[in-house]
């Protein structure tokens, strides 16, 4: 990572990037990456496959300037468990439903409203199944990528990458009362 005297602050910074089930280390790594570069700290793995360790070498080499954030992130054993730690659960679907679901861009825009929770957990499934239809009946919001091509899912990774992009953009696109500059 490219030392810097600033970095921005955005209404989420305190929110939760929530990996149900990951498979890989890589995209454990990968993921606290992105989140890094979008400003978000916490992550938490619920039931992580023994490869998927934040401690994993794997992960660590994809973390790049973020290993931090593998260092603090949390490890529950059920969604349940992160619950009581925020206002609002956003979950990510590759699955198609007729109505209810918000674009990435869309459930910025539309949350980063000022009025809007900010404790929120954003939550990715599995790499190879998803989250399970009673996870995501938890959860007050889904979101789903649009895709050109008939693809059952994308990558972990660069799903998160581009969620996160969305709402951090929409964040700045607020203006001061929701991008601040602080001392890193």
């Amino acid at each position: 990572m490219i030392p810097t005297s600033r970095r921005i602050s955005h209404a989420f910074s305190a929110s939760f990037v929530v990996l149900v089930r990951p498979l890989y280390p890589e995209n454990v790594g990968a993921v606290a990456r992105a989140m890094r570069v979008m400003g978000f700290e916490n992550l938490i793995l619920v039931a992580p496959h023994r490869l998927a360790e934040p401690t994993h070498e794997q992960a660590r080499k994809m973390a790049v300037g973020s290993v931090d954030i593998l260092e603090r992130a949390q490890i529950v054993d059920s969604l349940d468990r992160v619950s009581a730690q925020v206002d609002l659960r956003v979950a990510t679907s590759a699955r198609r439903r007729n109505s209810g679901i918000l674009s990435p861009r869309e459930l910025g825009i539309r949350l980063a409203q000022p009025a809007q929770a900010k404790r929120i957990a954003w939550i990715f499934g599995s790499e190879r199944t998803g989250l399970k239809k009673s996870e995501m009946e938890t959860c007050e919001v889904v979101c789903r990528i649009p895709m050109a091509g008939n693809e059952p899912s994308m990558n972990l990774s660069q799903a998160v990458m581009i969620v996160l992009y969305e709402v951090f953009t929409a964040c700045l696109a607020q203006g001061p009362d929701t991008e601040r500059a602080t001392k890193s």
